[in-house]
């Protein structure tokens, strides 16, 4: 099983569990973030006053999958977010031992 977390542009977000949805991927944990990477910041005017804002918000979304889906997933999540511009955001993919359904207690991928 894998886990796959994906920060991205918070426009993305629907477009992105609509076609997670439709190829069977069910739960997903979304959250709202704010960070930089090579995007920095970008500065802003209020009544006048430039200041800068250092931390872009972003989604983070996190699902778990079986080995054999953590390809399509990744793929879709790059098809779907990918602009080309600075600040499309990241994947990042790691192994899991184990998973517990704790209404059940059913483990492995008889848990997702």
């Amino acid at each position: 099983m894998k886990k796959i977390e994906a920060v991205i542009r918070p426009f993305k977000l629907d477009e992105i569990k609509d076609a997670l949805i439709e190829m069977g991927v069910y739960g997903m944990t979304v959250s709202e973030v704010r960070g930089f990477g090579r995007q920095k910041g970008h500065k802003e005017s209020y009544r006048g006053a430039e200041y800068t804002l250092d931390f872009i918000p972003k989604t983070e979304i996190k699902v778990i999958v079986s080995d054999a889906l953590k390809d399509r997933v990744v793929e879709t999540i790059i098809r779907i977010t990918r602009t080309g511009s600075t600040g499309d955001g990241k994947i990042f993919v790691s192994s899991l031992d184990e998973v517990i359904r704790i209404r059940t207690g059913e483990e492995g991928e008889q848990a997702l």
